[in-house]
């Protein structure tokens, strides 16, 4: 893996780890990659977010690639999967989104994607860095020169389609809030479900640039839920901003996450399609996998990230994958998690079933979860400590098969991360905060 790239494409603070210098230089290297790979003139698409940072940093990728013999058609502000679809139905060569999905503000981010709309792998992104650093190689002049290529109303291919996974179903009886969280989905959430029929009531759909994830969407849900209340709807739908992932809440403002949405799925799926698999990650709780156990229904573990995720699905011939953080990924229709795609099939689901949220949610009984971040400890002595690894021992022993637990370190910061299922409550609390405790004093963080 390269030095540029993580987990999920290039993030950082904008304008001071992700330079425009450096947008423009990754523009270059794309498309310099692609036509060393057989494209003499490549076309890319490139979306973005609304984000105040997106209108320089798409500036800069997009002078990068014409500069480079690029043509590029701009999609504006569209949420990543739509990004990644586009890519697909124009037949570009690639595709970039320019986007820090849930995170603040201050931050961005710039992910690539080959033309089959899927993430670039690790040694096409190293391909990518290595050109990155031949700088004033390979300058076209003329008309060898890139160009913008206009399309009009971008989205509307991407909006059609999540219209289409709806198939003959209509929601027409569902009352709905949406939480755009000022982010991309406003542009794409809302057409799709009132031309499915929904009464549709949105907030946090008005982005400025500076308000996208700011006390709203996915990671904010009790913005829908108090909303969903207020007005008496049938379901919030709550997404983050660039509209990958979804959470939901029921008709009394439960939340309904990421795991609980897979669970639902997965079972609708078994029932009507015969699925017999799901993939998940280690971060999954356990009530997920007992109840799938109880329907026959493997799960398969990754690591935490929805690359890994992805990647278990393509290798593994799986349809449907997941995070707790309702990044949901389901191949049939997408080739990235898509929290449009998701509320649509959870909608449809409720519509088709004439259950509540809440009913369908009882799937499965999530065990009582409690996380703990232990910060300042060296994570890299995590693996060799023995006194560590003896009192998680211990602790797994008493659990039994009442409940388990996790100890990873964080792939990003100085951070253990305690992850503690049980019975209870308090007994998933007092357990996390022992091991907790032994975290600090072995790898030196109290």
């Amino acid at each position: 893996m390269g030095q540029l790239f993580g987990t999920d494409g290039i993030r950082g603070i904008a304008n001071t780890e992700l330079t425009p210098e450096l947008a423009l230089g990754l523009g270059r290297a794309v498309v310099r990659t692609l036509r060393e790979e057989g494209k003499p003139r490549p076309r890319v698409t490139v979306g973005r977010d609304p984000r105040a940072s997106g209108d320089m940093l798409e500036a800069a990728l997009i002078a990068g690639m014409t500069s480079a013999g690029g043509d590029v058609r701009p999609l504006g502000v569209v949420p990543t999967p739509g990004v990644a679809y586009l890519t697909s139905y124009l037949t570009a060569d690639s595709g970039a989104v320019i986007s820090a999905s849930h995170n603040p503000v201050g931050d961005n981010g710039i992910k690539f994607f080959g033309p089959d709309g899927f993430k670039l792998t690790d040694a096409e992104e190293e391909r990518v860095e290595e050109l990155l650093q031949r700088t004033y190689e390979d300058r076209p002049v003329g008309a060898a020169i890139g160009r913008l290529l206009s399309v009009e109303r971008p989205a509307a291919p991407y909006i059609d389609h999540l219209v289409n996974v709806a198939g003959e179903t209509r929601l027409d009886s569902l009352r709905v809030v949406l939480d755009c969280a000022n982010g991309a989905a406003s542009t794409v959430a809302p057409e799709v479900m009132q031309r499915l029929g929904a009464v549709v009531h949105c907030i946090n759909a008005e982005p400025d640039g500076a308000n996208i994830n700011a006390s709203c969407g996915s990671t904010h849900p009790e913005a829908v839920s108090a909303a969903v209340r207020d007005i008496g709807a049938d379901v919030g739908l709550s997404f983050d901003g660039d509209a990958d992932r979804l959470i939901a809440v029921d008709s009394s403002g439960t939340v309904v996450d990421g795991d609980t949405i897979l669970a639902i799925l997965a079972a609708t799926l078994q029932d009507r399609q015969g699925l017999t698999t799901v993939v998940t990650t280690v971060m999954t709780n356990l009530g997920f996998k007992l109840g799938m156990q109880e329907r026959g229904i493997e799960v398969i573990e990754t690591k935490v990230g929805d690359r890994h995720v992805l990647e278990a699905m393509r290798a593994g011939g799986h349809r449907l994958g997941g995070e707790q953080s309702g990044h949901l990924i389901m191949t049939d229709y997408a080739t990235t998690g898509d929290g449009v795609l998701s509320a649509v099939r959870l909608l449809t689901t409720m519509a088709e079933s004439g259950q509540d949220l809440s009913d369908l949610a009882k799937v499965m009984r999530r065990m009582p979860q409690v996380l703990i971040n232990v910060r300042g400890v060296d994570r890299s002595r995590l693996a060799d400590s023995e006194r560590l690894w003896e009192a998680v021992a211990a602790e797994e022993a008493a659990l039994g098969d009442a409940g388990r637990v996790l100890v990873r370190a964080s792939g990003t910061e100085p951070i253990v991360r305690v992850m503690v299922e049980a019975d209870t409550e308090e007994r998933a609390d007092t357990t996390a905060q022992r091991l907790a405790d032994v975290v600090g004093r072995e790898l030196g963080g109290r």
